[in-house]
């Protein structure tokens, strides 16, 4: 497992991206489009690609199979965004992985806290960031009164 900090023009987080998209449609169902509308990644500067090794035709190579990203929250946040591991290689240790690191460069960068919003829907990564400290808190921002959903805080 190799980890990458790196940028939204990254080609192997835009591919993910694309992935976690596909997902985020059939889960979000009738509001997916509400959603999507903040999740642009142009305005991520912070993120994380990880990479698997794999064999392919005899030869050892890494392939992206998850990426996560922050953006300024506020003076002491950052919001964590566009978290994803592609399914085969969930329940690995690759999301813990990545939280970590978008943790870890945050305080490199003054950071006191983390904060995200996951869908209720999206029962395995509620279960995840409760599993990675983080505590549910109120909704903020454009989520308060959304029913589906759910955000988390932890301080770092």
């Amino acid at each position: 497992m190799t980890l990458k900090r790196t940028n939204s023009k990254n080609t192997d987080f835009i591919k993910l991206v694309k992935q976690l998209d596909a997902y985020l449609k059939i889960t979000d169902e009738d509001e997916h489009d509400f959603y999507n509308q903040f999740n642009n990644i142009d305005v991520l500067k912070e993120v994380v690609v990880i990479y698997a090794e794999t064999e392919i035709n005899s030869a050892q190579v890494n392939i992206p199979v998850g990426c996560g990203a922050f953006k300024k929250f506020n003076d002491i946040a950052v919001e964590i965004k566009r978290m994803y591991v592609v399914p085969e290689k969930r329940e690995q240790g690759f999301a813990q992985k990545i939280v970590s690191e978008l943790e870890t460069w945050a305080k490199e960068l003054g950071y006191k806290k983390c904060v995200l919003e996951t869908g209720k829907r999206q029962v395995e990564a509620v279960k995840f960031y409760k599993k990675c400290g983080y505590s549910i808190i109120s909704n903020y921002g454009q989520y308060i009164g959304i029913e589906n959903s759910i955000c988390f805080e932890k301080e770092i």
